[in-house]
């Protein structure tokens, strides 16, 4: 674990550093000083939402598992990000089903595989207001070619999310049936270890309930976009309050980009998250790389600093520490997958 975390944080320190390597921190600076207040308000307010919406969909997808409190999906919502934003290796997506499926009674594995169906709505929405972008922007506009890898490598998510939606209606609509492909295994290992996994596997599916309920996914799917517009907002404001001139429609764009900034697991994608608002801003939209480095540090900070410290002080309130974070987020690995 400490080898791990020693890694992480290496791996964000060297992400960051390369990040600034051809920085002006006086252009930064001064880019800072002089960023519009206006636009900054308006990002803060456009950060807050998504959480709010996140929690109302979460309830969404649990709902067909058992009853839940909005207040603690919305505590361990919060609690959860904070913890992506705050430490590394993902330790958020663990630590909040872990502790809503203690909080409410629901079985763990059913609890994780939601939080899975809404990474995959997540991919959904982002990439269709990918697609808006793609529709709406004149390839004259573009540098010769910048265009066509956007497309395709739009194509090919797109693929791979609709292959993700039929599975997870496969596993919503046969959980026995996967359980008993898994219980095969006992011709490879012993068969209490095939049993225990064929049951974990059949609970994780049911997990799944949703996306064989029109209803529940409808309103899954209807929730994603609003958050993912949200955040878009956000990073068009803060684009416009340092100066950084977007169209709005730019900013799905970068937000497809910011996605898979942090999805590198250092603690809120630091240093990835930067690079890759830089690098969009700059590449496709020709802004200046002060501007793009001293945006791209204010983003991050807009997107990570608020829910960090509402976590902070959910912990505070709850009397936890990281250490207990970390307790909490083993915790599911460490009791077989059961709350």
């Amino acid at each position: 674990m400490k080898l791990r975390t020693a890694l992480v944080t290496l791996l964000a320190i060297a992400l960051f550093a390369w990040f600034l390597r051809n920085s002006n921190p006086a252009d930064i600076l001064r880019h800072v000083r002089s960023a519009r207040i206006d636009y900054l308000i308006l990002a803060f307010i456009f950060v807050a939402i998504p959480y709010w919406l996140r929690a109302v969909r979460w309830q969404c997808l649990l709902a067909p598992i058992g009853k839940t409190s909005f207040r603690n999906v919305f505590r361990a919502m919060v609690l959860g990000f904070a913890a992506l934003a705050l430490l590394p290796g993902r330790v958020g997506d663990v630590l909040r089903p872990y502790l809503i499926s203690r909080q409410e009674g629901l079985p763990l594995p059913a609890t994780m595989a939601t939080v899975v169906m809404e990474r995959v709505l997540d991919l959904v929405a982002v990439l269709s207001l990918l697609a808006i972008f793609v529709v709406n922007t004149d390839e004259a506009s573009f540098a010769p070619g910048l265009l066509q890898p956007i497309k395709v490598s739009a194509m090919i998510a797109a693929g791979a999310a609709v292959a993700l939606l039929i599975m997870m209606w496969v596993l919503a609509t046969h959980p026995e049936r996967i359980g008993g492909l898994v219980r095969t295994l006992h011709r490879v290992m012993p068969h209490r270890m095939a049993d225990r996994l064929g049951d974990l596997a059949s609970t994780f599916s049911s997990g799944f309930a949703a996306a064989r309920r029109p209803r529940d996914l409808g309103m899954a799917v209807l929730w994603s976009f609003p958050i993912w517009i949200a955040f878009s907002a956000e990073t068009w404001a803060v684009s416009k309050a340092l100066g950084v001139e977007l169209p709005w429609s730019a900013s799905f764009l970068l937000q497809a980009m910011l996605v898979i900034g942090v999805a590198v697991p250092t603690p809120g994608g630091v240093g990835s998250f930067h690079a890759m608002y830089q690098f969009g801003v700059t590449t496709f939209f020709g802004a200046d790389p002060q501007a793009a480095v001293a945006a791209a540090i204010v983003l991050h900070a807009i997107s990570f600093v608020p829910i960090s410290i509402a976590g902070l002080l959910i912990m505070a309130n709850e009397g936890l520490s990281f250490g207990r974070l970390r307790q909490l987020s083993q915790a599911p690995s460490e009791r077989g997958a059961t709350p």
